[in-house]
């Protein structure tokens, strides 16, 4: 048995979806933490409102970064 040393390649278009559908829902939660936490004095809920928001942010960011390779890779294929 042999192994081939190539790696998998790496499915931009599904990290993307995944990326970006984690995003949506952290910062829909986020939203609806922080106006909750508005009601409520002395809570953490301020504190896990803001992760949130910043999760899914990040998640955004990460979605963009692999639509942008993406797009790289498709580039770089050579025409047939």
């Amino acid at each position: 048995m042999t192994r081939q040393n190539d790696p998998a390649p790496i499915n931009w278009r599904m990290n993307g979806m995944i990326a970006r559908f984690v995003g949506i829902v952290a910062i829909a939660l986020g939203f609806v933490v922080g106006t909750y936490s508005l009601e409520e004095t002395g809570a953490r809920w301020l504190q896990t409102a803001l992760g949130l928001l910043a999760t899914g942010m990040l998640a955004q960011g990460y979605a963009l970064y692999c639509s942008v390779k993406r797009m790289q890779e498709m580039n770089d294929r050579p025409r047939q």
